[in-house]
Parts: structure tokens; sequence; C-alpha cells
């Protein structure tokens, strides 16, 4: 049955080889047979720039995706909390198209939306704060003006960071604000909602102005490999066992 499929948080590097095994068997074995693959945010472990897409590993999954494009399935992605600086010429080398946050779809019938979505998490004041900052059009450009050893330096240190800081963090703080969710739903007339980031995958119902709407919460992909499945008649999720050995 003609089908899409939904990931995040894969957080590929070098240092995940695990994870990288599990990327390339989900694209052959899975993602060939869907319609489309979405990928909402944080394919990277970060993302110092479209400059250093010629790095022996970017090639290589960028490749993999290039290859599953030409297999015929379309493949769209969205930026994320750790990969926000991907361009153009990233999705050009993927055959991708690059997503904004948040973006609307009819999935088989059903008002969809999508995002990443760290923006939901509003109780982590300091982390929107440095989001607002970094997606600043002319911070990016400053940024991207340094050399690329030198980004990567900088990216390296605030991820050290911000790993430390999450341990003097309730993890309520960096997860979903609810009312957040809601007035999210309501702005784009009460749609299904799909998005990862906070690794807590779930499903949920939100019951708003006499709407139920259905949350669709992605798993990260530090453990095995997963993918929300929508087809016509159902949503639902798929772990792949078979990737982990």
């Amino acid at each position: 049955m003609p089908h899409t499929l939904f990931i995040s948080d894969l957080h590929l590097c070098v240092n995940r080889p695990d994870t990288t095994r599990w990327f390339h068997s989900f694209i052959q074995r899975n993602a060939q047979q869907a319609e489309a693959l979405y990928i909402l945010g944080d394919l990277f472990e970060y993302w110092a720039g479209d400059d250093d897409l010629n790095s022996p590993f970017h090639l290589e999954i960028t490749g993999t995706l290039q290859t599953l494009s030409l297999h015929g399935t379309d493949i769209y992605i969205m930026h994320g909390n750790r990969d926000f600086l991907m361009n153009k010429h990233l999705a050009e080398a993927c055959n991708a198209t690059l997503l904004a946050d948040p973006t609307m779809l009819d999935l088989y019938g059903t008002p969809t939306l999508i995002t990443h979505g760290d923006a939901l998490c509003t109780d982590d004041t300091a982390y929107q704060v440095f989001r607002q900052q970094v997606r600043n059009k002319t911070w990016q450009q400053q940024f991207l003006a340094l050399p690329l050893a030198q980004r990567k330096a900088q990216i390296e240190q605030l991820r050290a960071k911000s790993e430390s800081e999450k341990q003097l963090k309730a993890m309520s703080i960096m997860d979903v604000n609810l009312q957040a969710v809601n007035e999210l739903l309501s702005a784009h007339n009460y749609p299904r909602l799909i998005h990862g980031h906070t690794h807590r995958p779930a499903h949920h119902l939100h019951h708003l102005d006499g709407y139920t709407c259905d949350r669709w919460v992605l798993g990260d992909w530090d453990k095995y490999a997963n993918a929300l499945y929508c087809d016509a008649d159902k949503i639902t999720w798929e772990i792949f066992p078979e990737n982990n050995t």
C-alpha cells in the first residue's frame, strides 16, 4: 500500500557507527518501499555549514539519500536544533526538498502539521533565547563567514556546554509545553501533529475547542532505528530490530 515514513533525531556522525549502519539498512530495506520520507530535524549530530558537504562521511550520507531519491522516494528534510544551518546545497546533494518549520501536509486526506518540535519547548527559556539568536539570518551570515574549522570548534564547545546544562534541568522543562502545542494546533485549524526533538515517542490526544487532535512524537535513534508509518488507513510506529544486528 502507498505509504509515507517520518523519522527524526538520528544525530548521525562518525562517532556513532551503529546508527550510521542502521540508517543505511533502513534506507535500503524500508525507505525504498515508501512514497516519501520526511526527516524532521537532527539528521546530523551537528551541521557547520554546506561547505562541509565534501567530507567523506557527509558524502556517504548524502549519496545514500540521493540513491533513495533515484529509486523514486521523495525526500523532505526539516531543520532541527542540531542542524539548523543546512541549506540548499545540502538539499541538492540529497535530491531532497528543504522544508519550512512548521509545514502543513495533506497526508492521504488528513491535514497534518509537521515540525521539529524544539519551538514547543517553551518552558526551557534559556534554550528559546539561544534558538532565536541562532535562527537570525544576520547571526548565521556572520557565523558562516568564519573558517569551517573554527565553526566546528565553537559548535563542539556549545554541545559540551549543552550536555552539561541538561544534567541540571528538570526533564519536564525539556518536554513540550502543552499550551504551546494547543496554540499551534489552534492556529492551523486543529490538524494532526507530528514532531520529534524530545526523544519521547508517544501518541497523545489533545481535546481542544471541540476538536480532538492526534499528536505523534517521533523517537530518536540512540538505541534502534524507528519510523512513523502512515498510509490512507492507519498511522503507527515501526521499529527495525534487524538493523541492530
